[in-house]
């Protein structure tokens, strides 16, 4: 792999004339061939990556139940582009400007969504300490909503443990769930309207917390 200058400023620095990128072909199984794309800057360290499918792709969802262990496994394709939701908990996380795609499976996604609530319930807790009376009370009911669902994520698997839903929303088509049991369908014209697309150019990361090989 070759780096190659590109001509634009680092979004982070400012810097210019240190911005390369880094292209490279590889093929995800039961996904197809890809191109990696790596933007990085050489003066702060700044980086993105995302992935371009050789075949064009339609804007669509993926979306899988995840009630046993072995849907844990599943490998799970997200792109830069893609909104992961898990509806039973109202859990939502969108593309920003920042985003990046990661290659992972669900229990690496559900991990992700643990990491989120920690840090958003270690916020709460802050607020809570400097709160009075009735906003108070909000944070608390706030603090115990987040802890259950920490619970469920961390449960999931195990004896007693609920289903959830897991869903991919692209507007790009770049993303998708690997597992004979999860379902795609097209986007609606409403979640064509609503949904972020991420940062332009698109980037992708590899991820490798709780993967199976």
């Amino acid at each position: 792999m070759k780096e190659q200058a590109i001509d634009m400023p680092c979004p982070i620095c400012a810097s210019t004339g240190n911005v390369n990128m880094i292209a490279h072909i590889d093929e995800i199984p039961y996904f197809g061939e890809h191109t990696q794309v790596t933007i990085l800057c050489h003066d702060c360290g700044w980086r993105q990556t995302d992935f371009i499918p050789a075949e064009g792709k339609k804007a669509g969802g993926w979306s899988m139940v995840i009630d046993d262990e072995d849907k844990l496994r599943a490998r799970v394709v997200r792109s830069s582009s893609c909104t992961v939701c898990i509806p039973e908990l109202d859990l939502e996380v969108n593309p920003g400007t920042s985003s990046t795609g990661y290659v992972s499976n669900v229990e690496g996604v559900l991990h992700r969504f643990q990491e989120i609530i920690n840090m958003v319930e270690r916020d709460i807790s802050n607020q809570f300490l400097a709160a009075e009376g009735d906003e108070r009370e909000a944070l608390m009911n706030q603090l115990a909503t987040l802890q259950q669902m920490t619970l469920t994520l961390s449960n999931l698997g195990g004896p007693d443990a609920e289903s959830i839903t897991l869903e991919l929303l692209d507007p790009h088509g770049h993303s998708m769930i690997l597992h004979g049991d999860a379902v795609e369908r097209d986007l609606t014209e409403e979640e064509l309207e609503s949904l972020p697309v991420g940062p332009d150019p698109a980037v992708f990361s590899t991820d490798d917390v709780g993967e199976s090989s």
